[in-house]
């Protein structure tokens, strides 16, 4: 079977190019289209020769300036020709399900999300927006969402990583989606034969929606130790803020490796996570080391976290509700409430041979469903 794996772009490893590497597992001779691509990044992992890039690919530093180019991209998808192949799946949270394809052939979208910039956090962008760009987005979303609609049209079949952006999908686009949620490497991760130590994590880029200041001002009134993980654009100011605050005992690791990460979950009291994730990785990381999380009541952790099986929530994003969730995990946790090997037990549900299963099913479902249809009789 001729496959073509369509992807938004392929110029840093994330989540989404995670999802593009299981898929890859299922046909590994599949084409793969793309915006653009940057091979010194992703030429180990998807090597250059498997790849077709579009128009934009010629526009000088395009692998960093991409996306600038919004406007552009519904065109760019749409010029790729795939009539040739017999299935194609698109990995998309932009514009990569936009593609054109035949009648004739079974075509599957995975949705990490409808773009968000788009839809419902529109005003938020435009807020942060410079005065260009809110120009820019003024004039250009309202087709850039007409656009969005009609190729959600397109499908054959919709499938969301989470129930939270089924939603999302059903509100956006009218369409029915089944959900597949995405692969997490559990068997790198592992429950420690040790005891838990005395500090909570946060795992995260710093950027502002993932909310880390609520964790390092909960801990620091609580005073509680808390480890810090990751970088990003926020990182002068959430030093700042832990400087600032009394009682503080927080430690910023930086960019660390992954065996440094997993020594660290593996032995944390709990992981803390405080923004609304489409569906949230790092969750089920941590769990897969048998450790607990305390996570904001919104989102993929509805989807991903039992309450007081394998984690608590808390149901604002502010210091005095994260602070209450602290104070009940504590009380659950002297109770034995959360077994080790049960949370990991849970997290195994998130593998990524689960994710290949479940997206294999979805794949011979509508394949059935495309060949059924070409082949009804006339009545």
């Amino acid at each position: 079977m001729k496959t073509a794996i369509v992807h938004d772009w392929l110029v840093n490893y994330g989540g989404a190019e995670r999802v593009v590497e299981q898929m890859l597992l299922l046909y590994p001779d599949a084409d793969i289209y793309t915006l653009v691509y940057d091979e010194k990044k992703m030429g180990k992992i998807f090597p250059k020769e498997k790849v077709h890039t579009s128009s934009l690919q010629k526009i000088p530093m395009a692998e960093k300036l991409y996306t600038k180019f919004l406007s552009l991209m519904p065109k760019a998808f749409e010029e790729f020709d795939l009539t040739g192949y017999d299935l194609v799946i698109a990995s998309s949270s932009c514009c990569a399900k936009g593609v054109i394809t035949s009648p004739t052939t079974p075509f599957i979208a995975y949705i990490h999300s409808p773009m968000r910039y788009a839809w419902d956090l529109y005003y938020d962008y435009l807020k942060n927006s410079g005065r260009l760009t809110k120009f820019f987005m003024k004039r250009w979303m309202p087709d850039i969402r007409k656009w969005d609609y009609i190729s959600s049209q397109r499908i054959d079949t919709l499938v969301a990583n989470s129930s939270y952006i089924a939603r999302r999908i059903k509100k956006f686009w009218n369409r029915d989606a089944a959900v597949v949620y995405p692969p997490v490497d559990t068997d790198r991760l592992s429950v420690s034969d040790e005891a838990a130590g005395d500090y909570f994590v946060v795992f995260s880029r710093f950027v502002p929606y993932k909310r880390i200041d609520l964790a390092i001002s909960a801990c620091a009134r609580l005073n509680k130790k808390l480890i810090v993980i990751g970088s990003g654009s926020q990182e002068k100011e959430l030093k700042l803020l832990a400087a600032s605050c009394k009682n503080a005992d927080i430690k910023f690791t930086g960019r660390i490796s992954d065996s440094e990460v997993k020594a660290y979950l593996q032995k944390c009291r709990a992981l803390i996570f405080c923004a609304e994730e489409d569906f949230g990785i790092i969750p089920v990381e941590a769990q897969a080391c048998g450790r607990p999380i305390i996570a904001f009541g919104k989102g993929g952790a509805l989807e991903t976290v039992v309450n007081e099986k394998t984690g608590v929530f808390f149901e604002e994003q502010s210091v005095g509700s994260l602070v209450k969730a602290i104070e009940e995990f504590e009380k659950l946790d002297k109770e034995n409430t959360f077994n080790p090997k049960k949370i990991r037990e849970h997290a195994e549900k998130f593998s990524a041979e689960n994710f290949r299963k479940n997206l294999s099913e979805q794949i011979r479902l509508t394949e059935d469903k495309v060949r059924n249809y070409i082949r009804r009789p006339a009545k």
